[in-house]
């Protein structure tokens, strides 16, 4: 028996029939466009980029944006939802390429002009331009502050000069939403341009072979002498690292769910397993240790998906939460890295296997403490925070 559908949403205090309709229609999308092809997907490293028209087409890509710029206004849990069951198709790395959108508009939603939004954000929801966002560089890792790529203003133009890596959806990305230094060194010489990848100068350099996230499209760019409209400058000069720190805040929300929706699909796809499986003559589920260890990743699951919830709540009512989305990132990462191990140990050499999905979220799940902020620089954030 399946336990696919575990958290059972219908009566969940942050999920209502609206979020319920909506979490449905992703599922029925997700089991007829995606899952049928994902294990293709994961050995060619890469997906149709048809796939987003689809999900703009639907109007996933625009559920919680306004209706103003084409969006379909909700809660923050109408995203959730539509994030968590993306994640269902069982690859983190196509759910990442998916939605590089939405770390990539928010600063045009948040600070970008009428003109802005009407070219850089509704193509985007509608699935006609793919979006990405540019900001990590290859000598500065989660070094925000110390970036280097300079973009120095020659009349009604920006010269962009730099490079940038590991950026989802880099090879397709019609956008670029970039961090660059037009002022001094430190925090307050950065601003954010939107690049069009159409631009004369922008090189895509290459695509980067992963250990997970196969299916995503990972590359380092380089800006050689861009000429970028002065335009394409969002919101006010040198006021980009604030955007950029504003951000961050939603992708470690975004970051949260996959972690939590990886723990949560080890543990459905353990319980079936242990079911089906015998050893010595009964079902591994007739073994206390098996059981326990089924009972603590259902424990630790289900706090870190109320922890984060909790958070977004509170983040979806305007409250600051700096320290508290810091802390549940860390926390979910902590979790998903315990129970895709004990995933993996359970089913033994078949988790190591890639025709079984814990082999696979077992090598997605090691760049969640990663992306979006590494662990050791939330505990930094945290620290700062309390004392």
């Amino acid at each position: 028996m399946s336990t696919e559908g575990l958290i059972k949403t219908e009566y969940h205090e942050y999920f209502g029939k609206e979020h319920d309709a909506v979490r449905r229609a992703v599922r029925d999308f997700v089991k007829k466009e995606i899952k049928p092809f994902v294990d293709d997907w994961e050995e060619e490293e890469t997906f149709p980029v048809e796939l987003y028209k689809k999900v703009g087409e639907v109007g996933f890509h625009s559920i919680g944006y306004p209706e103003e710029v084409g969006g379909t206004p909700g809660d923050i849990f109408l995203q959730l939802a539509v994030a968590e069951e993306l994640c269902r198709c069982g690859s983190m790395g196509l759910v990442a390429s998916l939605g590089s959108m939405h770390i990539a508009v928010p600063p045009i939603l948040n600070h970008g002009t009428e003109e802005q939004k009407e070219k850089f954000l509704k193509p985007v929801l509608e699935g006609d331009r793919i979006a990405a966002l540019g900001i990590t560089e290859p000598s500065g890792g989660s070094d925000v502050a110390g970036l280097k790529t300079t973009a120095e203003r020659d009349g009604d133009h920006y010269i962009v000069n730099g490079s940038k890596t590991f950026i989802t959806s880099a090879t397709r990305a019609d956008q670029i939403t970039c961090a660059v230094r037009t002022g001094g060194e430190g925090a307050h010489g950065i601003s954010f341009l939107v690049i069009e990848t159409d631009t004369p100068g922008f090189n895509v350099a290459k695509k980067l072979k992963k250990t997970g996230w196969r299916a995503s499209d990972t590359a380092e760019l380089f800006f050689d002498n861009m000429k970028v409209p002065v335009g394409n400058l969002i919101g006010e000069e040198n006021k980009g690292f604030y955007y950029i720190m504003e951000n961050f805040q939603s992708e470690r929300l975004q970051l949260c769910i996959m972690a939590n929706m990886t723990s949560q699909m080890c543990l459905e796809e353990c319980l079936n397993y242990v079911k089906e499986r015998e050893a010595f003559g009964k079902s591994l589920g007739g073994f206390q240790v098996i059981r326990h260890k089924l009972a603590d990743m259902a424990t630790m699951t289900e706090a870190s998906r109320e922890f984060t919830y909790r958070v977004a709540a509170k983040m979806g009512a305007g409250v600051n939460q700096v320290k508290e989305v810091s802390m549940a990132k860390n926390f979910a990462c902590s979790v998903s890295d315990k129970v895709t191990y004990d995933a993996t140990q359970i089913f033994g050499g078949y988790g190591f296997i890639r025709e079984y999905l814990v082999e696979r979220l077992y090598r997605d799940n090691r760049i969640l403490s990663i992306g979006g902020g590494t662990t050791e620089i939330m505990k930094e954030i945290i620290s700062k925070l309390i004392l």
